[in-house]
């Protein structure tokens, strides 16, 4: 029996020395790995500082010229080809990502695919979010250069890059941030004729055209080919970034730019099912740049561009708003790839039924003051959100401009017909005194509105219809 027990001793011991030696050794192998990453580092500073430094004086006897990033110094290319970029320097640099997404996330961020169309504004700050966040693949596609006007809203656009391709002045940068990343890009104009191959591969495919038919030709082919699509809407004309979100293609207003295409979608059997980021904001008091009068001598306006249809005047454009924009695309495509969708993005303004009730309210008004049943009205819904929201801020016309508890819209000069600009808000009682007081049973005009609210109140009304024009020029 004492000799069962000293075997079992023995064996206990020599499992514990075992045990004890794998963990020394373990141990021993993440400090060396720890020390030769230290090490690594160390030595790829020392060499980085070196070439810039042995670059400068080189620059000392030469003109003063802007620092050209396209030719780096011979030592720093060959650092760079020979650095050994390994899995636990990618996950070091991608940490924080890791942290949030977590490793089954990660996994489906770092093997996703994203085909940028439109590398301006927009199309660059999302690439860059996109490659600084996991996504390894990923393609470039614009047939567009930098110009010097790019540099207020590019993502990676310097002064030594004006003259160059977009796609590559994105795919230089691209690069250094991420030693893993593959970028193909593609110096071409997507075409709805030939353009299928450009989008091969793709989990998602993010829009950032320019151009209205172009725009709807991309969407329109993925969401028949049912291909992921993320599209931007009109970030031009706008400042304020509190009025930017995300929704789905058939739930935005104001937006000029999502109207047009939203339209041209619907005649293509296309309603909903394309998340865009666009503003509710209304246009500012903003113009199309001018364009000198030796351009319209060249002959029509819209033939100078260089490409049917593409813009040839300047939107004014504040530079923060394209980042913004971007960011929200990179934003919800990580999301998404992540499989941790962004489940319910918050409307700004939430009173669809709200637009709804008015306008079916404006509808039965209308068709009783024509004497017969009217399907459709000139205005819209989107309409009604304008008139209710932007131009008299939820408020009625009549002094002291009181929040209506029943808001009601109604025409403001029977002699006119209805319009945005010859529609106004009334609590529910003034509609009926209103209706009541200008219009005759038999539908035609009687007292004038000016005579019934009075002169403050037409100077009211004048000034937003103005504005209101002023809008539908931009929105139409």
């Amino acid at each position: 029996m004492s000799t069962l027990n000293l075997n079992l001793s023995h064996k206990t011991q020599l499992l514990a020395t075992a045990l004890a030696a794998s963990l020394a050794t373990a141990g021993l192998l993440q400090a060396y790995n720890s020390h030769t990453k230290r090490i690594r580092r160390k030595e790829l500073g020392q060499d980085i500082r070196r070439a810039i430094a042995a670059h400068d004086l080189r620059d000392d006897d030469e003109d003063i010229q802007l620092p050209d990033v396209l030719n780096l110094p011979p030592a720093v290319k060959r650092l760079e080809e020979s650095l050994n970029y390994d899995e636990d320097l990618i996950r070091e640099q991608l940490a924080r990502n890791y942290a949030f997404f977590g490793e089954d996330g990660m996994a489906k961020v770092r093997g996703g695919s994203v085909v940028v169309v439109g590398c301006g504004g927009v199309g660059s700050w999302a690439a860059v979010m996109l490659i600084r966040s996991g996504v390894s693949k990923i393609r470039l596609v614009d047939f567009d250069y930098v110009t010097l006007s790019s540099l207020n809203r590019h993502a990676t656009a310097g002064l030594n890059d004006v003259g160059t391709p977009k796609v590559k002045c994105i795919e230089k940068t691209l690069k250094q941030i991420a030693k893993w990343v593959e970028v193909d890009s593609r110096i071409e104009l997507w075409r709805k004729e030939d353009g299928g191959h450009l989008l091969e591969g793709a989990d998602w495919v993010i829009d950032a055209i320019d151009n209205i038919q172009t725009k709807v030709d991309l969407l329109h082919h993925c969401h028949s080919n049912n291909i992921k699509v993320f599209s931007s809407m009109g970030a031009s004309t706008k400042c304020d970034p509190t009025r930017i979100q995300i929704s789905d293609i058939s739930n935005t207003i104001y937006d000029p730019l999502a109207r047009a295409v939203r339209r041209r979608l619907r005649l293509l059997g296309v309603n909903s099912g394309i998340p865009v980021v666009y503003s509710t904001e209304v246009p500012g008091d903003v113009k199309l740049l001018p364009l000198p009068e030796e351009e319209f001598q060249k002959g029509p306006v819209k033939e100078l561009g260089v490409f049917d249809d593409f813009r040839v005047r300047i939107l004014p454009v504040l530079g923060p708003i394209p980042s913004i924009f971007g960011l929200n695309i990179a934003t919800y495509i990580l999301c998404e790839l992540a499989g941790k969708p962004i489940s319910n993005p918050l409307p700004i303004k939430n009173r669809k039924k709200l637009y709804e009730r008015i306008y079916r309210d404006l509808l039965h008004r209308e068709s009783k003051l024509a004497g017969h049943q009217i399907n459709k009205l000139p205005i819209d819904e989107d309409d009604v959100a304008l008139i209710f929201e932007d131009l008299h801020k939820g408020r009625s016309v009549i002094p002291p401009h009181d929040i209506p508890t029943r808001p009601t819209l109604v025409r403001w000069d029977p002699s006119h017909p209805l319009t945005v600009d010859n529609c106004v808000v009334f609590e529910h009682g003034d509609a009926e005194k209103h209706v009541k007081a200008c219009w005759n049973e038999n539908g035609t005009p009687a007292t004038p509105p000016g005579e019934l609210w009075g002169n403050e109140v037409q100077l009211v009304v004048d000034r937003r219809a103005r504005e209101a024009r002023r809008i539908r020029e931009w929105v139409m």
